[in-house]
């Protein structure tokens, strides 16, 4: 790719963030097979894995100001610095026999803090890496080296957890400390420009984020439409679990399922920056709202485990195309000083749409079966679908606007 031969600094980004993101993998599959080891308790594990999204809902605006305040590249060196730390004490404890579930919560509830001041920062930085015409080569190298970690990411937590249960906290404390690494050897400036501190309230500058949101028809009105299709697909994955297993599927299986679906959306990734570049935005929101109404039904009617896998596939390939257009064009218009907060407030608004849809599937598919519930989304995507059709702010939407 041109963009990783031109741009040193985008490099040395992409490179540390493979290495987290990696040990991200290993810690994802870890930290619920250890909650269980220590407890027994289903139920102690929903709540370590619950307690970052809830975090990041709390947090997020107030991550998304302080990241404009702050200078970014410091905020994510010690960012990188206090996550190795802190997940670098849960093997530190298991070797010295102390490791409990308050540890566990602790550092569950402070990750999940500085992740989200990580994230703000860190696409508030981006464009200032790279130029505008690279900016969807960027965002579509970053998906795609996401999403292939996805794919091989959880064979290697295996093997690594078979190991030993604290060594994939090791090896997440290490990738994060050489991702700070990586990003203090960046020579750009993480900022277009500094101003004086503001002597406004924490407060007042989400405010202000906010205002130049909801003043800016099309990001908003695409904000709403993600936030919908968020809801989808965050009830979208217990829903698939139990539609392979009513085919029989056994955990193998039902892996190659969501696998399938890592694969689509890798391609989209690899396709993303061309097509980004050439069909408009709101043509794009369309098209992958009515492919996503159009694929979701089959999950219901597959008669074979593997059919599900091609559905998925399907249904992701369309998903990363039209991400890639959106958060170009919203990081390309929004000014430099307010992307933190801007950021923030997508960010919360579709992860706190996600977590409904995840909380609600599990009561839902006992209410109604799962069948049902895949009819339902499906309707609910159409709803959007036909919402994005007939909206003229998002027929008119463009890449240039």
């Amino acid at each position: 790719m041109a963009l990783l031969q031109t741009s040193p600094d985008f490099r040395l980004l992409l490179g540390g963030r493979l290495i987290s993101q990696l040990g991200d993998h290993l810690q994802f599959l870890a930290l619920p097979l250890l909650v269980v080891a220590l407890t027994g308790s289903s139920t102690q594990t929903g709540l370590v894995l619950g307690v970052q999204t809830i975090v990041y809902l709390l947090f997020g605006l107030v991550a998304g100001a302080l990241a404009d305040r702050w200078d970014r590249k410091t905020t994510m060196i010690w960012c990188e610095i206090g996550r190795g730390l802190l997940t670098a004490s849960i093997p530190i404890a298991a070797w010295a026999g102390l490791l409990g579930m308050p540890q566990l919560f602790v550092v569950a509830i402070a990750t999940g803090v500085l992740s989200t001041l990580f994230g703000a920062a860190n696409s508030s930085a981006l464009p200032n890496l790279v130029t505008s015409d690279e900016l969807p080569g960027a965002l579509g190298a970053l998906g795609a080296m996401s999403t292939t970690l996805r794919v091989i990411g959880a064979s290697v937590a295996g093997i690594v957890y078979a190991l030993g249960r604290t060594i994939p906290f090791a090896v997440n404390a290490v990738s994060f400390l050489a991702s700070a690494a990586a990003l203090r050897a960046i020579r750009a400036d993480f900022h277009q420009e500094r101003s004086a501190a503001s002597p406004r309230t924490l407060l007042a500058d989400i405010g202000q984020g906010l205002s130049w949101l909801w003043h800016r028809p099309v990001i908003r009105t695409l904000a709403l439409l993600d936030a919908g299709d968020s809801f989808r697909y965050g009830a979208g994955y217990l829903l698939i679990i139990m539609l392979a297993q009513h085919l029989h599927a056994n955990a193998g299986q039902v892996g190659l399922v969501f696998t399938g679906a890592a694969a689509g959306a890798l391609l989209g990734s690899l396709l993303a920056p061309k097509l980004a570049r050439r069909f408009p935005l709101g043509r794009l929101s369309i098209a992958m709202l009515w492919a996503e109404a159009l694929a979701f039904p089959f999950y219901a009617v597959a008669p074979a485990w593997w059919l599900l896998l091609v559905v998925a596939f399907a249904e992701s390939v369309v998903t990363p195309i039209y991400t890639v257009a959106l958060d170009s064009y919203r990081i390309s218009v929004t000014p430099d000083a307010l992307r933190g907060r801007v950021t923030g407030a997508i960010d919360t608004l579709t992860t706190g749409a996600a977590a409904v849809g995840t909380l609600a599937s599990g009561a839902l598919i006992a209410l109604i079966g799962a069948p049902a519930l895949t009819y339902a989304l499906a309707g609910w995507l159409t709803i959007l679908a036909l919402a994005a059709t007939l909206s003229p702010t998002v027929r008119r939407a463009s890449s240039t606007d």
